[in-house]
């Protein structure tokens, strides 16, 4: 096989990032929206020594977890890998990944295999998003989403993960770059005004954010702008955040306050989160009740426990785990999100936490000389946490950590590092945050080998 060739095949599984995988002479062959069970035409685009990547030209014969995509952009977008699988199959999918990647990396074979908790309605779940803007072929301001794996923006204001709002406001502002002749930023020359549009909402309030990432401090007819934005029910917050570098980084360090408010607020449960354009807070609020309830009902708290929150953002899952807690450390790098995490805190009466800036791994080596600590509650990013961090998880030593996850990948090879040393891991729940994409949240609860009731003198 070369690269153009044309060749037929049966998709027999899917890659980790939800590609089918298919083999033709023995050679696995990967074909981005192929579904296992189809029998495909794909086109050679890439051929390495014992496997290649071709693109889907036709579905020759259906599989029976192939279902009809909702958005007309689903295979150009690089945002939705799994819109051509049924949502029955979606869960399947990431419940494997998430066994799959405890066992290969993670050596976890004593644990039984995950039921994944899915979706009632998997659409219109995500409460933020941020749009790239730029320029077509005849110079007209667009916005949309990135093709799969390039910075070439795809025409589209409609996306069927994001809510309703999002449509009007991306209108608006484009009717607004055309009115005025407003130019949209060029990551090559480094000019051009307008770089992102930010879109939060809060699915319990109904209130509406928008932040202008400007190459700039400002934007004309800004006021004729925020006119035509206060128009869109629940619009509660706008504001501008300065981005002046040559970067791939889509949000300065820098906010200036426009209109309204400079934050929304949200539910989860019965307590009310305060939320800025830079704080961290969960895309998906609906599963985020479910995943934050998986968290706290592996922690068992009884109200004598003390408890590090690390990774807090917000304060979210920290100010949850405070109702049943003696009393919650949050540890964020984040100013922003630690100004607002106490603002959650005030705002909800909580007195029995706090929230302190830096770095969770330097805090917790400075409690390990003396402080006892119950339960470590971990939320990191993607990458997982550093070796630095976890050593001074150890050396802290507390009976329970509770590991909320968005990447199975690196969640095992931190619980392989755990698991060698003090901890067993007990439980695990996968919960599906993202539904049409590849990505899947995982709690799970470790208990210390050394603190554990019958274990304390060494067994």
């Amino acid at each position: 096989m070369k690269k153009d060739d044309l060749i037929e095949l049966t998709i027999e599984d899917l890659g980790v990032d939800g590609e089918g995988i298919g083999k033709v002479d023995g050679m696995a062959i990967f074909v981005k929206d192929a579904v296992p069970g189809d029998r495909v035409q794909a086109k050679v685009m890439k051929m390495k020594k014992s496997y290649g990547y071709a693109r889907l030209m036709q579905v020759l014969d259906p599989s029976p977890e192939r279902t009809e995509s909702r958005c007309a952009f689903a295979r150009q977008c690089g945002g939705c890998q799994l819109q051509a699988m049924t949502y029955e199959a979606q869960l399947d999918f990431k419940a494997k990944k998430v066994w799959n990647h405890l066992i290969r990396i993670g050596s976890l074979t004593d644990l039984a295999k995950p039921e994944i908790i899915g979706m009632d309605d998997p659409w219109r779940y995500r409460n933020k998003a941020q749009f790239p803007f730029g320029t077509d072929k005849e110079g007209n301001p667009v916005t949309g989403f990135y093709a799969a794996r390039s910075h070439n923006i795809i025409p589209c204001t409609e996306c069927w993960l994001g809510v309703e709002e999002n449509k009007v406001i991306l209108e608006k502002i484009l009717d607004h770059l055309k009115t005025y002749h407003i130019s949209t930023y060029d990551e090559v020359s480094g000019k051009g005004l307008l770089r992102h549009v930010l879109i939060r909402k809060g699915f319990t309030t109904g209130e509406v954010m928008v932040c202008l990432i400007l190459n700039g401090r400002t934007m004309p007819k800004l006021t004729e702008l925020v006119d035509s934005l206060r128009e869109v029910p629940g619009m509660t917050s706008i504001t501008i955040n300065v981005n002046t570098k040559n970067t791939n980084v889509i949000m300065g360090t820098e906010m200036i306050f426009v209109w309204g408010q400079d934050y929304i607020t949200d539910y989860i449960g019965n307590i009310k989160y305060q939320i800025s354009p830079l704080s961290f807070y969960q895309v998906n609020p609906v599963q985020t009740e479910v995943l934050y309830g998986k968290a706290m009902e592996f922690a068992a708290m009884t109200g004598k426990e003390r408890v590090i929150d690390a990774y807090c953002g917000t304060g979210t899952i920290g100010i949850i785990a405070s109702r049943n807690a003696r009393d919650v450390i949050g540890v964020e790098l984040n100013r922003d999100a630690i100004r607002d995490a106490r603002m959650n805190a005030r705002e909800n009466k909580i007195r029995n936490v706090r929230f302190v800036p830096g770095d969770a791994g330097w805090f917790m080596e400075g409690m390990a000389a003396g402080e006892k600590v119950d339960v470590v509650l971990m939320d990191p990013p993607r990458a997982g946490s550093d070796r630095k961090f976890l050593h001074s998880l150890l050396s802290l030593s507390p009976e329970k950590i509770v590991y909320v996850s968005c990447n199975p990948e690196t969640l095992a090879r931190d619980l392989a590092y755990l698991t060698k040393r003090d901890y067993l891991v007990k439980k695990m729940q996968p919960v599906d945050m993202f539904p049409v994409t590849d990505s899947v949240e995982v709690v799970c609860l470790l208990e210390n080998r050394r603190t554990r009731p019958g274990k304390r003198n060494g067994g």
